[in-house]
Formats: structure tokens, C-alpha cells, sequence
């Protein structure tokens, strides 16, 4: 009984502790909770203060007030891109007029001096030998090969040349007054027809330099010959690093003039035979093939025995567009295929008539030339039948190359091969060494050519893709190589500093976060190594009839005679062309009219961009593999929430309208990116196209809806020109002082014969000019009445010194170029607010002026207007300052990010500011001491119910203090016993509308995404429809794919290769073996003998013995102590940059019905937050109970950039979904006297190879005796 009543004692004192527990906990609750007006205030307080200081320290309403005398203009977009087409297309017509004259003159030159004899003291300007006073040691050139003076040929050295710095060309060395001579490492400059052509050619300088006095916009003008060489204007010192590759009859501008767009089928032998050196050499020469095709051309590769086979499985009986991408695909899987078994020569012919009869037929692919290319080292039989079944009946319409590969080659497959060839309008060509590849295979351009040579009269003028000036493609991936070589070299010097370290946890952590955001890495930054060009280029037709040719016959079985007699020819001299910089093109885009938020691109006949704000051609300073086959609609990401490459009909169906060149508009609801990637917009943008006749290309003008119909224009009184003169002592000079800066991309004025060092300097030198009496605005230049409207002047009316007296007196040149509109707005903005270079303390109290600085400290307020005009002020001024000032590091105005969200922003709430910080990523963490808050607030100017952008002022200044302001704010409140953000229970941030935390108690938080710091609160938001996701995919994207390092193919040896392996063999064991003796027995006195060290493998020595990596401060072994085989962990994973997409999700705020989404209690810990907009800001005060830990299992849509997996790699995956295109309107494949011109093929003469193996048998022996 006693139990029983102490039990219930216990339980009743238990619960009497609990329940003063249960009370304790909910007054505790109460006491300890935020309430929702609490944070409403904040938020109101916060806001109405921030925008109490702006609007005091912009001075925005007087800049308001700037604006009151300009006029609103209604922004026609059909004019408008009426108009920048008509610019764009009498600047063209400016290139193509001066290319003609170098063809004409190239031409009558040939005809007159090609047979002329060289002196044997000829010099000319070779560009990678002329003395370079500029010299840079960082840079190499390909140096020449030593010889020993027995085989040396005394030739005259390469004239000097003395070379200035110039801005029009890069700031490259160049000498103006000659041009100089490119030849290509694999061809020799000393060769008869090679130094022919460069002898005839130097005349071309004459041509050259009127036509730079003509236009001072010209860039580099060149001419390439079919021999290889290349003229170029202005002369320079030719640089390439590494070595160089560079051979103009492989570049586009060469490619697509010498020839019209071509479908080639190449069919590679892989039986048994093309083994060792002859697979090598077949690849060789399908790459070299590959080489010659552009985005025009269409292409298969197969690889037949037995059976045949495409060499890329998807690409199964069908013709792929020879993009970067697709070439690189058919290149790598070259690697791949094995030699077995028989050829099968007819099912290989059989399969490609049959596939580029279904494209002709179904007018598909190029829709012009036809061309098998056949790869083998030899035929049993010529296959007539199949030639007669095929081609012959249609009148020839694929034309055959052939390529015999070997030394020991015989007659008879000489003879079939050679036969294939002639008999089908094609050219034969015998390789038995790598080194003469490239030569052999570029005879199939010229041979293409030869029905443009014989019409004589039609010029087709081509403009190429857009490309990065002489910068190879192949390129990048030797680049990256040597960029994951340098990676490998260090990891191996660091495991050898300190080996515990490096194999640590920790380090190992640290290195693959190092590899990630390299490969995750979106900044574009080194953009400037490469300037991205179009180029316009025109055939140079050889105007003689016959020449006297001498060929190799075969006259029986046994030997071969060589013939020289008077044959038809129809030769290809070269192409002559211009390059037109992208940036020339933008300049008269007159971004200024197009607005803030809007831009203009232009768009090929393939539907890839020529010129947009977001193509990105650059991956870490390295051109993507895929830079210049970028389409239009991998870049205009329209609002309509599919799936990656599931594009909308309507989206296709206004891409066929910009292809076809037509004229018209559309409105489409758009989403882009902006701040690298992590920030994203969604609007409605009108569109407007228009075709640039005679070109590929089309013009497109992209206008944001509402406040892009509209645009500021300065009063018609305000002619700069007439004010300078009615207003005595009064110059535009006198409105720009200190602290301003223009758009450094924008053409203001140029001066064709001066020099300036920055744009303003330049901008004074003309507001000078106009205040001075004769001022003329220049009309646009027009190309010469001669060329718009007459052909060329063919060599038989006039004499050659006519010619040249003709061509030496050039149209007049102009020396500078203005836009008046352009300049009209600027020195409107800078008369209207030059009093924002007063003092702030001049505009206001004081006691205000010190009270705001005080609280606020260094502060930078700045004004950037829509004719690119950007004003700074400092308070208090700094007399030296370590740091660029704001308008030279943001000089870009209405292109600059915060000048774009302030605009945007107006539309959500005409009285709000746009605060910001510089991000924080893994990539590049921020350094928050150091951090600055900018804040900007776009200034409309209206008439009524029009309005428009005028300007953005904002400020900028120390991020501490605006953590200092918040906190001030956030700890207190309306009662004295209430709780704050100061309560280690409750975390409190600012956040801004795209989810990037502006302020947080933890500092680190500063600029990182909310949604990884809280994602249960991100998601709950999302789900609350307070912030939107929008997906956004990256279709310019690179990943990394590992190298395959290895080869599974089989070798099929012969007996003699057996016998050399064996040899080979036996002398490297006796040498091994009588070494080890050797060395054993030496060291055997010193050192005890160690199992534990043990060879290092051949990747280690080729670092250990690399001088370059030695590093002093590591203590070497002595020479008989080896390292054990190093771990897995120091090398690194070979990667191959391969273009892919990659998808990420990004925020957005949802204004639309905010403050209901918004005033919502806290829920414990399901709803364990507030969230408020803070008044007048983009910002959004967000307060979070710490007691409620992150929930763990939220999967947040990542803002992370990660690849999209598609069951198919993304090469196949675009030819399983092929996008319209047009085809180029020139094609000429075909000419009645064709037939005449009989040169079809060359080989190694059968002597040669007998001589060269019996000279590698002497030298056999002599390795042996």
C-alpha cells in the first residue's frame, strides 16, 4: 500500500514539473517572437530611408529637370532596321569594290608577268623572316629547319622591314607602304611556281595601297594563290604560337571563293592491306579533306571491306554540313576504325552514287557539286559498269577523286586507279609519305574550280561565317592539351614538395573544387585575344587558255617517260579578298537608336549568328569547338518553358522568315540572362528583319515592349554646329570637365589619319572641330560609280601601263566620319548636366551634406545618360585613389548591367532604386571588407502618355554600411521588450529580386545565393509564388569528355616488320644487359642493393627529366635512388573540350499580387519566416527562426549550370533534328569545255620509290655491320 501511494506522490509531482515546464516553454515562445508588423516596419523604415539618401545624394530630381526641353520620338522599328540595313550594305559595297580592283588587277598581272624569269637575286618581304623592331619574346615563330651546308641552297635572304604600331590593325607592327608574303611551313617559298606568283604579285602593292587611301575602314586585304602563298596588306612580322599551322587555301574565305558548295562522299579502304603507315597516311588524308569543306559544304565519311560503314553510326546514310562540330566528330572517330578483310569496291561506289543521287534528286545538302573521294591503295579493276549505271547516263554529275596510298604501288593499280579519276571529271594523286599529303589533297579545290575559271565572267562574291582573325581551330584542343600538361607537371612537383600533403584528404578536396569551377567556369574573360571577322572574297581566274604542261606517261609496263606539250588549262590563280572586323558591322548598328534592353544580330544563310550580344566564342581564353555554328535559336531563348532543343513551331516558323532574307515583325515573350549567367529577365520583344541584299545575311532589330516604342531626341534648335557659332566664348568643350567617360564601343567620330588614346581624348579633338567656322558633317562614303554598275576591265582594253596610271589616281579620301545624331544627343546630355560635376554640398545644407557622408562614408554618385554619356562625383573627393574610377570601369552606359535592371525595374515601381553586390561563387569568392553596395534608378522623361529612358543615376558606397544601417534598423523596435534581429534565435537578410543576398548577419552569406544558404525557405517562397524559376539553357556550352588515350585496334605486321621488330629486339636486350652488368657492378662498392625502389614509370621520367620543372628548393635523391611508382591520385583525368548544353534554374521576383503572397504569419516550423519587400528598393527583408534548422531533402532547382543528358551525343543528336536552312544562291558546277582540259592526275614517278628502298637497304645494313 505504502508503494501504491509513493508511486502516485511521484507521478503527481512529475506532472506538476512538467506542466510549470509547458508554461515556461509558451511564455519563452511568446517573449522570443518577431511579429509580422515588426518586420513590415523595418522594411518601410529601411526603404523610405534609403530613398530619402538617394534621391539627396543622386540630385534626381534636377537631372529630371535636365531633360525637361527633349522631345519623345516614337521608335519605328521597321525604319529603323530599313536603315542600319542600308548602312550596313554601303559598307559592304565599299569591300567588295576594293576587292574587285585587286582581282582585276591580279589577273592582267598573271596574264602579263607569270612567265617572266625570276632573277636568282630576288628579295622579297617574307613575313616570318622580316626583323620585327616591335619583337615580342612572349610570342614565337615557327623556326626554320637546319640543314648541313652540303644540302644547303644559298637563296637571297627576306627584306627587312621597318614596322609602327597600328591602331587601325591591333596594334600590330605593320609598315603601310608593301605588303609581305606568307608561305605555309609545308611549302616551299623557293619552289618555280611558288616563287613565280610571289614575284608577279609584289605589283598588287600599288592596288593595295590605293585602296586603303580610298577607304581608311579597310582592314587586312590579301591574296591567296592556289600555290599556297599568301600577299598580305599591311606587311608584318607573322607570329604564331606555338608553331605555324596557318595555310590560307584551308580558311574559309579561300574555300568557299575557289569553289561552289559541294556534297562529298569519302569512302576509306580498311581492308587488310591499309595497314602501319598507309592507315596513317588515309587518315591523313581524310582529315586534309575535311579541312577544305566550310558551313556550305555537305559531307559523308565511310570506311568499307567487306562491308561499309559509316565511320560516325548516326550518321548512317545521310550527308552531314560540315560544321566545326560535325568535322570534329568524323576526325575523332577516324581513330577508331580497324583494317581486316577484302575490300568490297563496288558496294562502297555503289553506296555513295546511291546516296548523292537521292540528295540531288530531292534537291537536298549543298545542291551543287558531287563528289566521291576514294581512299585505297589499290583496285583489282576499274569498275566501268558502275560508272556507266551511275554517272555517265546523268551526264556526269559526280565528279571522282582518287588517292593511291603506298610506295610499293603497282602499274596496273596506277593505271585503274588513274582511270577512275579521268573518266569522271575528277583527279588522281599518289601519296606514299604524310609529308606530301596536304599539298596532293588541295588539288581537288582546283579541280572544282575549273567551271568557274572557264565562264571567265561571273566573280561570285562570298562573305564568309564569322572566325577569329588567323587563329586555327585545331588550335584549341592542342591549347587545352598543353593546359592540362602544365596541370599534370605541377601535381607531380607538388607530390614530390610534400607527399602527406598533397595525398591528404583535405588537398584532394581542394583540388577537385579547383577543377570544377574550371569547368563550370561562364566568364568570357580574354575576349580581346581574338577578333572575330567576316571576310568578303572573290576567285582570281588564270586568263590563258593553254600552257605548255609536262606530265609522267606511262609507256608500258616496265617504265615512265615525262612529256611536255601545249594542253588546255582552266587554273584557279587564287582568292583575293578583305577582312570586315565584327566591330566595324556593330558601329553602324547605332545602338543608341535601338535603346536600352534592346540590340540588333545578323544571322547567315544557315540561321548561325554573324554578330550578337551573346555569342560567346570563348571557353577560359580558348575558341570553342563550335564557336562559329552557333544558332540563332540557341541564342533567342523565347518564354515558353519547353524542354532543351523542343522548339516551338512558331519559333522555327520565324526563323525560316529571317533565313529567307524577307521583311517583317513579330512580338514574342523572351527570357535572357545577364551578370554572367546568374541573374535572368522575361518580357515581350518585337522583332524586325530585313535581308542585306546581295549577302547572306539578315538583319535583326530587337525592341523591349512599353518603354523601348519610345526614344529621347535632343530640340532640332540644338545643332551643335550653329550653337557653337551664335553663342560667343561658349564651346561643347566646356561641359566636359572632370570625371566622365563615353561608350568605348560606340562611333562618335573617327579620324582615319590621327591616333587617340582613349575615345575621349578623340571625342574633344572633334567637339573642337565643329565649334571652328567650315564645318561639314561628312557624307557616308559610296563605292566608285566604276564598280556598281560596269564589270571588270578585261585585259584587252588597254595596255598594262594604262591600267596602272588608272588605278593610281584613287577617289578622294575622307579623313574622319561622325554621327550626327549621335553626337547631337551627347553634347545635349553634357550641356544638361555639366552642373552634376558641382559638389554635392553645393546642392543642398551643410548640415545634411556632412550628416549623410558621416553615416555613409566614401560614396561615388554617378549619372550615365542614353547617348553614352557617363558622369561620376566623389564624396568627398579623393585626390589619389588606388582604385579605377567608376566610369572607367563601368564605361558602357545603357550596356552596363545596373544601367539595364534600373529600366527594367522602373515598370514594377517608377520611385525604386536597384541595389546590388558584386556576387560570391566557389570560382570567385568575395571579398566583403572590401565589397561595395551600388544602387541604381532610371529617369524617364515624358510628354504626356509617351515616355522614355533618358538616363540611370545611382551611387555606390561601402557595403559595411549598409550592414551597419540594417542592423541599426533590425534591432530595434516598437516596444522595449521585444525581440530583434540581434536574437541569435532569428537570422535576418536582405535579399534582391534574384535571390542574391545583399546583407546577412553571417558577412560570409554577403553576396551567395539565398536558396543555398536556406533552401527549405527558397522552396517555401517558389512555392508561395514570390519568386518564379526559369529555366535557361545554355546551348554555347562546353563539358569535358576523357581522352581516350589508347588504341584497340590490331596491327597486321608483314614478315619483313617481324624481322625488324626482332632485330630491334635483340640489339635493346644486349645493350640492356650489358648495361645492367655494367652498372650493378659499380655501384655494388657503395651502395647495398634495394628491392624497394623500382623503375619510375615513363610519364614520371619525362617530368623528371624535364629542366623546365626543376625546382631549386626541392632536395633530389642521389642518381641511384629511384621514387616508388607514384599513386593514382597525381594524375590527372585527360579531358577533350566538347561542345554540349547545360541547363541551369534562376529566380526571379513575382510582383504580381506581392503583398498578399507575402503578409502571411509564421507557422512554428512550417512556415518559420517573414518575408517583406522593402519599400522602394528591389530588395526583400527575409527573417528566418534559427530555432528551425534547414530541412534536409529539399531539392531546390540548382542555379548551377549542369549538362543536359540527351540519349544521343549533341552532333547526332542536331542531324537526327536538322534545322532549315538556305542554300547559297551561286552555283557553278558545270561547263561545256571542261571536257578539254585533260590534266586529271600525277604520282611518284616508280623509279623514286625503287631508289628510296633500296637506299633504306644500304642503310639497314650499315646499322648491322
Amino acid at each position: 500500500m505504502c508503494n501504491r501511494v509513493g508511486i502516485v506522490l511521484s507521478l503527481l509531482l512529475f506532472l506538476s514539473l512538467e506542466s510549470r515546464d509547458c508554461s515556461a516553454s509558451s511564455q519563452y515562445d511568446a517573449v522570443n517572437k518577431i511579429s509580422l508588423n515588426t518586420v513590415q516596419g523595418w522594411a518601410v523604415k529601411l526603404g523610405t530611408e534609403l530613398y530619402h539618401f538617394g534621391e539627396f545624394i543622386t540630385r534626381k530630381k534636377e537631372v529630371q529637370d535636365s531633360f525637361k526641353s527633349a522631345q519623345i520620338e516614337s521608335r519605328d522599328g521597321e525604319k529603323l532596321v530599313q536603315s542600319m540595313a542600308d548602312d550596313i550594305r554601303g559598307m559592304m559595297e565599299l569591300k567588295i569594290s576594293a576587292v574587285k580592283r585587286i582581282v582585276e588587277a591580279a589577273e592582267n598581272m598573271a596574264f602579263d608577268k607569270q612567265n617572266e624569269p625570276v632573277p636568282e637575286d630576288y628579295q622579297f618581304y617574307n613575313s616570318k623572316e622580316m626583323e620585327d623592331l616591335y619583337e615580342d619574346l612572349s610570342m614565337t615563330t615557327t623556326p626554320e629547319p637546319e640543314f648541313n651546308m652540303e644540302n644547303w641552297i644559298i637563296r637571297p635572304p627576306s627584306k627587312n622591314a621597318h614596322l609602327l604600331q597600328n591602331p587601325h590593325f591591333s596594334n600590330i607592327p605593320v609598315n603601310i607602304n608593301f605588303s609581305s608574303v606568307h608561305v605555309p611551313t609545308n611549302v616551299y617559298a623557293w619552289a618555280t611556281e611558288v616563287i613565280k606568283g610571289i614575284h608577279w604579285s609584289e605589283g598588287l602593292d600599288t592596288h593595295f595601297m590605293n585602296n586603303y587611301q580610298s577607304d581608311p575602314t579597310l582592314s587586312w586585304q590579301y591574296f591567296g594563290s592556289s600555290t599556297g602563298f599568301m600577299r598580305h596588306y599591311p606587311a608584318m612580322k607573322w607570329r604564331a604560337d606555338p608553331v605555324d599551322i596557318y595555310d590560307c587555301r584551308t580558311r574559309a574565305w579561300y574555300m568557299e571563293a575557289a569553289a561552289s558548295p559541294k556534297d562529298v562522299v569519302i569512302l576509306v579502304d580498311r581492308s587488310g592491306s591499309m595497314t602501319g603507315q598507309r592507315r596513317d597516311i588515309a587518315k591523313h588524308v581524310v582529315t586534309n579533306i575535311l579541312d577544305t569543306l566550310g558551313n556550305n559544304d555537305f559531307v559523308s565519311v565511310m570506311t568499307f571491306a567487306d562491308t561499309v560503314e559509316e565511320i560516325v553510326p548516326c550518321f548512317e546514310d545521310s550527308l552531314v554540313q560540315a560544321t566545326l562540330a560535325n568535322l570534329r566528330e568524323l576526325k575523332l572517330a577516324l581513330d577508331n576504325f580497324e583494317t581486316n578483310e577484302i575490300a568490297n569496291f563496288s558496294a562502297a561506289l555503289t553506296r555513295a552514287f546511291e546516296l548523292l543521287e537521292i540528295y540531288r534528286n530531292n534537291s537536298g545538302g549543298a545542291n551543287c557539286n558531287q563528289a566521291i573521294m576514294l581512299v585505297t591503295d589499290g583496285v583489282p579493276y576499274n569498275y566501268k559498269e558502275l560508272y556507266e549505271r551511275y554517272n555517265w547516263k546523268y551526264d556526269t554529275p559526280v565528279r571522282v577523286f582518287t588517292y593511291l596510298i603506298g610506295r610499293e604501288v603497282k602499274v596496273a593499280d596506277v593505271r585503274e586507279v588513274k582511270w577512275m579519276a579521268c573518266a569522271n571529271r575528277g583527279y588522281y594523286v599518289h601519296l606514299s609519305t604524310l609529308a606530301e599529303v596536304r599539298e596532293r589533297v588541295l588539288e581537288h579545290v582546283n579541280v572544282l574550280a575549273r567551271p568557274l575559271v572557264l565562264q571567265r565572267e561571273k566573280h561570285p562574291v562570298v562573305w564568309t561565317p564569322v572566325y577569329a582573325n588567323v587563329t586555327d581551330p585545331k588550335v584549341a584542343d592542342y591549347l587545352w592539351e598543353q593546359r592540362e600538361r602544365a596541370e599534370q607537371k605541377e601535381r607531380f612537383m607538388s607530390q614530390r614538395r610534400d607527399k602527406v600533403l598533397f595525398n591528404s584528404e583535405k588537398e584532394q578536396n581542394r583540388r577537385w573544387k579547383i577543377t570544377q569551377m574550371k569547368q563550370g567556369q561562364y566568364s568570357e574573360l580574354g575576349n580581346s585575344r581574338y577578333q572575330l571577322m567576316t571576310s568578303v572574297s572573290m576567285p582570281v581566274y588564270d586568263l590563258r587558255h593553254n600552257e605548255n604542261i609536262t606530265e609522267n606517261v606511262l609507256i608500258n609496263e616496265a617504265y615512265w617517260v615525262s612529256v611536255t606539250k601545249e594542253m588546255r588549262i582552266a587554273r584557279l590563280l587564287g582568292v583575293a579578298g578583305t577582312d570586315v572586323p565584327l566591330s566595324e558591322i556593330q558601329a553602324l548598328m547605332t545602338p543608341y537608336k535601338v535603346g536600352v534592353n534592346g540590340y540588333a544580330f545578323m544571322v547567315t544563310n544557315n540561321g548561325y549568328i554573324l554578330i550578337h550580344p551573346d555569342l560567346r566564342p570563348v571557353f577560359q581564353q580558348i575558341l570553342k569547338p563550335s564557336y562559329n555554328s552557333v544558332d540563332m535559336i540557341e541564342v533567342e531563348l523565347f518564354d515558353d518553358d519547353r524542354s532543351p532543343r523542343n522548339f516551338s513551331k512558331e519559333l522555327t516558323a520565324l526563323r525560316k522568315e529571317i533565313i529567307d532574307q524577307k521583311t517583317g515583325n513579330k512580338a514574342m515573350n523572351v527570357k535572357y540572362h545577364m551578370d554572367d549567367m546568374k541573374r535572368v529577365g522575361r518580357g515581350k520583344k518585337h522583332y524586325y528583319w530585313t535581308g542585306i541584299s546581295d549577302s547572306p545575311f539578315t538583319l535583326v532589330v530587337t525592341i523591349p515592349e512599353n518603354y523601348g516604342r519610345h526614344r529621347i531626341t535632343p530640340p532640332p534648335t540644338d545643332d551643335i554646329h550653329r550653337l557653337s557659332l551664335t553663342s560667343k566664348n561658349i564651346s561643347a568643350l566646356q561641359y566636359l570637365s572632370d570625371n566622365w567617360s563615353v561608350h568605348p564601343d560606340w562611333l562618335y567620330c573617327r579620324h582615319y589619319e590621327r591616333t587617340f588614346s582613349t575615345p575621349e581624348e578623340e571625342l574633344l579633338y572633334f567637339l573642337e572641330r565643329v565649334a571652328k567656322p567650315g564645318w561639314r558633317w561628312p557624307a557616308k562614303p559610296r563605292p566608285p560609280e566604276h564598280h556598281k554598275n560596269k564589270g571588270h576591265e578585261r585585259h584587252n582594253e588597254g595596255t598594262l601601263e594604262a591600267r596602272e596610271r588608272k588605278s593610281s589616281n584613287p577617289p578622294p579620301r575622307n579623313e574622319y566620319y561622325c554621327d550626327h545624331g549621335l553626337m547631337q544627343a551627347l553634347v545635349y546630355d553634357a550641356r544638361n548636366t555639366a552642373w552634376f560635376n558641382k559638389s554635392i554640398s553645393e546642392s543642398a545644407s551643410d548640415e545634411k551634406a556632412a550628416e549623410f557622408i558621416q553615416r555613409f562614408g566614401y560614396i561615388v554618385a554617378f549619372l550615365a545618360t542614353h547617348s553614352g554619356l557617363t558622369r561620376w562625383q566623389m564624396h568627398p573627393p579623393k585626390e589619389h585613389n588606388d582604385k579605377p574610377q567608376f566610369g572607367k570601369q563601368w564605361p558602357r552606359a545603357i550596356d552596363e548591367v545596373w544601367y539595364r535592371r534600373a529600366v527594367e525595374q522602373h515598370g514594377v515601381d517608377p520611385l525604386s532604386y536597384v541595389y546590388s553586390v558584386d556576387m560570391s561563387t566557389d570560382r570567385s569568392p568575395l571579398n566583403v571588407s572590401a565589397a561595395v553596395v551600388t544602387a541604381a534608378h532610371a529617369v524617364f522623361h515624358g510628354d504626356g502618355h509617351r515616355k522614355a529612358p533618358a538616363a540611370v543615376v545611382g551611387f555606390q558606397f561601402k557595403h559595411e554600411r549598409l550592414s551597419e544601417w540594417f542592423e541599426n534598423i533590425t534591432s530595434s523596435c516598437e516596444h522595449n521588450k521585444c525581440v530583434t534581429c540581434m536574437n541569435n534565435n532569428w537570422e535576418c537578410y536582405l535579399v534582391d529580386n534574384n535571390g542574391w543576398v545583399i546583407v546577412s548577419k553571417e558577412t560570409k552569406h554577403t553576396g551567395q545565393f539565398f536558396g543555398k544558404i536556406r533552401p527549405d525557405i527558397m522552396m517555401k517562397l517558389v512555392e508561395d509564388e514570390v519568386f518564379k524559376t526559369v529555366h535557361i539553357v545554355d546551348y554555347q556550352a562546353v563539358c569535358f569528355r576523357e581522352k581516350k588515350t589508347t588504341n584497340p585496334a590490331t596491327m597486321l605486321l608483314t614478315p619483313l616488320e617481324n624481322l625488324r621488330l626482332i632485330m630491334v629486339w635483340i640489339l635493346s636486350t644486349t645493350m640492356w644487359f650489358y648495361n645492367s652488368i655494367t652498372v650493378g657492378l659499380s655501384q655494388a662498392s657503395s651502395y647495398p642493393f634495394d628491392y624497394e625502389y623500382v623503375t619510375p614509370t615513363v610519364a614520371y621520367q619525362n617530368y623528371e627529366n624535364d629542366d623546365e620543372t626543376d625546382d631549386p628548393n626541392v632536395s633530389k635523391p642521389p642518381p641511384r635512388i629511384l621514387e616508388r611508382d607514384f599513386e593514382k591520385l597525381v594524375l590527372i583525368n585527360r579531358t577533350r573540350p566538347t561542345p554540349c548544353d547545360r541547363e541551369m534554374y534562376l529566380y526571379q521576383l513575382d510582383y504580381k499580387n506581392l503583398d498578399e503572397k507575402l503578409n502571411k504569419p509564421a507557422k512554428e516550423c512550417e512556415r518559420p519566416f517573414y518575408a517583406q519587400v522593402v519599400n522602394y528598393t528591389n530588395m526583400l527583408l527575409v527573417v528566418v527562426d534559427a530555432l528551425c534548422s534547414v530541412k534536409e531533402g529539399v531539392m531546390l532547382p540548382s542555379i548551377d549550370a549542369t549538362e543536359v543528358q540527351y540519349n544521343e551525343s549533341l552532333p547526332c543528336l542536331k542531324h537526327m533534328h536538322p534545322l532549315y536552312r538556305k542554300q547559297p544562291t551561286s552555283c557553278i558546277r558545270n561547263h561545256t569545255e571542261e571536257s578539254n582540259v585533260q590534266m586529271c592526275g600525277r604520282g611518284c614517278l616508280i623509279q623514286q620509290s625503287i631508289i628510296l628502298i633500296i637506299s633504306c637497304l644500304i642503310l639497314v645494313l650499315n646499322l648491322f655491320t
